[in-house]
């Protein structure tokens, strides 16, 4: 299932969205313009690697943030700046731009980490925002758990219906866990439960609650 819009309409302009969107957009373009062995080196310059982080945690946390800005294609890009598009304009309205954008870097680092504790002896770098977005929808989950995701499906035809947020972000959750238990995946699936936890509960426990009375849950 792949969600095309929601119904939710933000009451201020999405700023750090859009501004995240078009630095994730240049730093790809910057990819692209490099040879296979620049770009190759760019990843394990860049990209977040769990043995030598843990090697050295206070050298290498910088990876924890550049990671996210580092795609590795087309869909990879394409895919995470439509989920950000899709579910982060709401929340920033909710957590003003300011606190959106810390969530946001916190729940990519958080995201990285828990990748980090399941595979601590991986020297494959991770890359991708998947884990802050990740952050966005349990986030959303939290906020506007009744917002209508109009959704694509593909059986034999594409087909399009809404369902309620708490129906699509949870089964999403769940591929995630399954596909994580089953392993040998190139996807960094506890990344994405470790950001959706992150956001579900820093939203939940008011540690990043909301600017704009009062809050409605959609």
């Amino acid at each position: 299932m792949f969600p095309l819009a929601d119904i939710n309409r933000p009451l201020r302009p999405p700023v750090v969205v859009k501004l995240l969107v078009l630095l994730n957009v240049l730093v790809f373009g910057y990819e692209l313009l490099l040879s296979p062995a620049a770009r190759e080196a760019l990843f394990y310059t860049y990209g977040f690697i769990p043995r030598l982080f843990w090697s050295n945690p206070l050298g290498e946390s910088y990876r924890l943030f550049t990671s996210q800005f580092i795609h590795g294609g087309f869909s990879h890009i394409l895919g995470n700046m439509w989920f950000l598009w899709v579910f982060g304009d709401n929340v920033e309205d909710r957590l003003g731009s300011g606190r959106f954008a810390l969530f946001y870097l916190l729940g990519g680092a958080l995201a990285a980490l828990a990748q980090g504790v399941f595979e601590p002896g991986s020297a494959s770098p991770m890359v991708g925002a998947s884990g802050a977005i990740s952050a966005v929808m349990g986030a959303y989950l939290v906020m506007f758990p009744r917002a209508q995701i109009l959704t694509l499906v593909w059986l034999i035809i594409p087909i399009t219906f809404y369902v309620p947020a708490y129906f699509y972000l949870g089964y999403w959750a769940v591929l995630q866990f399954i596909y994580g238990i089953m392993g040998g995946s190139s996807v960094a699936f506890w990344a994405h439960l470790g950001g959706f936890a992150w956001g579900w509960l820093a939203v939940r426990s008011r540690s990043f609650g909301p600017t704009l009375p009062p809050w409605r849950r959609v």
